[in-house]
């Protein structure tokens, strides 16, 4: 009997130490986002076989290794939104006899690759003032990219881009991100051109 007395008093002590933090409430929403305001800069390294216009809030980093191997004679880049913890990976092939239709179905294959978790994926056709033709794709829902493009000249040069955000998906709370890096990227995309 005085051991289940004794047991009761010590739970009885724990129990009213371990209780005695203040309560704290926990917030409810998301931070609020402070996004750059849009300005532009042009990218146009010697070696590369395109030129286009992006944030001056974005760094280019053209060392590029892709499964250990470098990529950087092969012309791909990733433009980094370190402000908003986003990446725009960029390839960049030559195109060979008869690669195109590949190309193509590759990218169109990575686009539905988020079907799983996609509500829904769009893709548009477009031209831009320089001739240069290609699909925007828009993927909604918890993925994780919301975009992905690729641009061509149906001959020589074909680029490709996807852009992710170094977050768990969440389509809710990474709206006002997507919607800030859609404009740079239809910027990016109406600007491009090849040299």
């Amino acid at each position: 009997m005085y051991r289940f007395l004794v047991s009761i008093f010590i739970a009885s002590i724990l129990f009213l130490v371990a209780c005695n933090s203040p309560f704290v409430s926990k917030n409810k929403g998301y931070p609020s986002i402070a996004f750059p305001q849009k300005s532009y800069q042009v990218f146009n390294q010697e070696g590369y076989p395109y030129t286009f216009e992006y944030p001056v809030y974005a760094q280019i980093d053209n060392n590029v290794n892709y499964f250990g191997a470098s990529k950087k004679t092969d012309s791909w880049i990733n433009i980094h939104f370190p402000t908003m913890g986003a990446t725009l990976y960029i390839s960049y092939s030559k195109i060979k006899a008869q690669q195109l239709d590949t190309l193509i179905k590759d990218a169109y294959t990575f686009a539905n690759n988020h079907n799983s978790r996609a509500s829904f994926i769009a893709d548009s056709l477009f031209a831009n003032e320089q001739g240069v033709e290609g699909v925007f794709f828009h993927i909604g829902g918890d993925v994780a990219t919301s975009y992905q493009f690729f641009l061509t000249d149906s001959t020589t040069h074909f680029f490709r881009g996807a852009l992710y955000i170094d977050t768990t998906p969440n389509e809710d709370s990474l709206a006002p991100v997507n919607a800030f890096l859609y404009q740079d990227l239809k910027h990016l995309v109406n600007t491009f051109r090849w040299k």
